[in-house]
């Protein structure tokens, strides 16, 4: 059995796919799956083991390129998959896997894919959560409802590899003389899932007083908000406090982030990564919801305002005043790490 997955393409859709995947192997033991997705995947998909192959997706995400749609599946047809199941929504998603051949394709309905698919989920919706829609395509359609609960969704879990890890710590010359924290104070999805950075800073400032240093994790477009993190902390206290973003690759930071003992995040592809990696997690939450996208590990504390507004699921807050996220103190992030660190 050869298995093709049309991948997601945001950092924490694709760790929350590893779900499908580890279903998938349990049910056909020796099937190979082939992931397509984008080229800064590969890196993650690697630290899967139920992954054969990353295939890189050539055409940029939103483009739709049917031509080159075209040359990919006859390209991919010589490799004989029997099964495809396609994660994206989109029906540009689906046109490849037709391309190639493949004679059963899974996925939800969506964009008038009906003939694009052969296996047509009807409504997402009805399960809760995304991890659930994603192990719900293993299971057949007349049973999936019975079978896919929350709870029985396998975890994600990426390697590590420790070789790597004590490499980054040479290059970034990191020591755990200190029990680490990270922080993960960005989220590419827009500003209504960024918790203040003055928050973070006092969050960073009471745990190095207490005894611990803190690891600020992001890209390179994070580098001005974990640069005015580490800025507001006392001349004293900024040497226990690392500014990471930007200065790993992804994988890398995959590494790191394992490293820690908790990690506080928001609503973003890091929490993801750090819950597959085994951390303890405090997940901050704005315009999003835990009940559809909650990290996915065993030691979790998931802190939210109750305001009415929220959730949104905005970008950017349409009421202008981000209360979701000014009027969560730090005082109850402290307390949430505080059940992990004592």
């Amino acid at each position: 059995m050869k298995i093709l997955i049309v991948g997601p393409s945001w950092v924490g859709d694709m760790v929350m796919s590893q779900s499908l995947y580890t279903m998938l192997k349990r049910l056909h033991p020796n099937a190979k799956i082939d992931v397509l997705a984008p080229a800064w995947c590969k890196p993650i998909l690697e630290r899967m083991p139920e992954v054969n192959q990353a295939i890189e997706m050539p055409i940029g995400h939103g483009a739709f390129n049917l031509a080159g749609r075209w040359a990919l599946g006859r390209e991919l047809k010589a490799r004989g998959y029997s099964h495809c199941y396609v994660l994206p929504n989109s029906a540009k998603s689906a046109l490849i896997p037709l391309f190639a051949g493949i004679s059963k394709r899974t996925g939800w309905k969506g964009e008038f894919r009906y003939v694009l698919l052969n296996d047509l989920r009807p409504d997402r919706k009805v399960f809760q959560y995304m991890v659930e829609r994603y192990v719900a395509l293993a299971s057949p359609k007349a049973t999936m409802l019975s079978e896919v609960k929350l709870e029985n969704c396998p975890k994600p879990r990426l390697s590590v590899d420790n070789q790597i890890q004590q490499a980054t710590f040479v290059k970034l010359q990191l020591n755990q003389d200190r029990p680490t924290i990270g922080l993960c104070p960005g989220a590419e999805f827009g500003p209504a899932k960024r918790w203040p950075d003055n928050y973070y800073a006092e969050v960073a400032c009471q745990l190095i007083e207490r005894g611990q240093q803190i690891w600020l994790f992001g890209g390179a477009k994070d580098r001005e908000v974990t640069n005015k993190i580490r800025a507001a902390l006392p001349q004293e206290l900024q040497q226990h406090c690392y500014n990471l973003a930007g200065e790993t690759s992804l994988i890398e930071a995959v590494d790191m982030l394992a490293a820690c003992h908790t990690v506080v995040s928001n609503d973003s592809g890091l929490m993801h990564v750090s819950a597959a990696v085994g951390c303890n997690i405090v997940a901050i939450y704005g315009s999003s919801s835990p009940k559809y996208t909650p990290p996915l590990a065993d030691k979790v504390e998931i802190v939210h305002t109750d305001i009415g507004c929220r959730p949104c699921f905005k970008r950017e807050c349409p009421l202008g005043h981000l209360d979701c996220l000014n009027k969560l103190s730090p005082d109850v992030v402290i307390n949430s790490i505080n059940k992990f660190i004592g």
